[in-house]
């Protein structure tokens, strides 16, 4: 087998100025150490030579790899004084073929529109299609758990509802008191013009109640654990542990989607209750500063001012946010591709899909309650 030579360039200094290519240029040559390194400071001075002769005849050895750094050095086109062996010459003739051969144009796309929006329902079928599939495992296994309740994920359940409740409490109690003050003192600003002071507590009972405190606590939640659930999920897809639970047996509905479920459903109520009544604290303390009204009297009025029915509108609220959040967030952390881009493009869309579905129930709660509560 015949030894690599190295690649060499001489450039003699008689004018017209002649360059000499000598040895192999290969793939296997140019690679050896630095030397394409070298080859290409060398070329870029031969190129500040105008019109060198450039004679080839000493290359042993030379593939499409060679042949492209002189022909990138020659500025994709053939030089006007060239010597070069007969057996090297076509692999120049083909590269000045494919460099005069025009880029191809990218394809006219017809109906641009309708096909985006085809596109677009393709997906919207896509993702009801899974949802559906989904909330049916997740019937079939609570009837498994209502039938063998000792074989229930217990563990997971109450691991779950102490990172999805008890840990939500300090934000949901910041924003709700927060919520609170500004929603009683630009109350405040109003009835104190036409002297209606005592309508504060109907107007702050009725509004965090029945809609603001579900939606607040299922907006906070939505951000906060139904990204978790996402990135969880998708995470273990990334790591290739839901296949591993396959594989040993271990189904993923029981285990992993149905605890989340049960979690959130069960911690969305209290929350709505918790942040009701950080927010009406947040109220009152606005009231007493603005009105001068103590907080006996509002808790006193508070009653008065808002039917029992509604108390229970915004806990079913709860409820059902709760299981849409948890859904949809185990939906986009099922459907996680095993790389991180899928992973952060997923846990965005389970957000911005969750939240737009809150908004939507509630709109639904409000049209169907219309004349319930009032």
């Amino acid at each position: 087998m015949r030894s690599v030579t190295s690649p060499t360039l001489r450039i003699s200094q008689s004018s017209p100025a002649t360059v000499t290519i000598s040895g192999d240029w290969t793939v296997h040559a140019l690679t050896d150490g630095h030397c394409l390194h070298n080859l290409h400071a060398e070329l870029l001075s031969c190129q500040q030579r105008s019109d060198p002769i450039w004679d080839l005849c000493g290359v042993n050895a030379l593939d499409h790899t060679g042949a492209q750094v002189l022909w990138h050095a020659w500025q994709c086109r053939r030089p006007a004084q060239l010597r070069v062996h007969a057996n090297h010459q076509g692999i120049f003739e083909r590269l000045e073929q494919v460099s005069q051969r025009p880029l191809p144009k990218p394809p006219k796309q017809r109906l641009n529109s309708i096909m985006q929006l085809g596109m677009v329902m393709l997906g919207f079928f896509s993702h009801a299609r899974d949802l559906l599939t989904l909330l049916g495992q997740l019937i079939f296994d609570l009837g498994r758990f209502l039938r063998h309740p000792l074989r229930g994920p217990w563990k997971e359940l109450s691991a779950n509802l102490y990172r999805m409740g008890a840990q939500a409490l300090g934000i949901t109690a910041l924003v709700g008191i927060l919520i609170g003050i500004v929603l009683s003192y630009l109350s405040a600003q109003q009835l104190r013009t036409f002297g209606g002071d005592l309508f504060i507590v109907n107007i702050l009972g009725m509004s965090i109640i029945r809609e603001l405190g579900p939606m607040l606590a299922a907006i906070l939640v939505a951000g906060r654990s139904g990204s978790a659930i996402t990135a969880q999920l998708g995470v273990m897809r990334v790591t290739e542990e839901l296949d591993a639970m396959r594989v040993m047996g271990i189904p993923h509905g029981f285990r992993l989607i149905m605890p989340k479920v049960l979690a959130l459903a069960l911690a969305m109520p209290l929350l709505v209750i918790w942040t009701d009544v950080m927010a009406l604290i947040g109220g009152m303390i606005s009231a007493q500063a603005l009105l001068g009204m103590t907080p006996e009297f509002f808790v006193y009025k508070l009653p008065e001012a808002v039917p029992l029915l509604n108390y229970w509108i915004g806990l079913g609220k709860g409820v059902t946010f709760g299981i849409l959040i948890a859904l949809i967030a185990c939906h986009f952390g099922l459907r996680i591709e095993p790389n991180t881009e899928s992973l952060g493009r997923g846990t965005t869309g389970s957000v911005v899909i969750a939240i737009t579905v809150v908004i939507i129930a509630d709109a639904v709660f409000a049209i169907i309650f219309s004349k319930v509560g009032y």
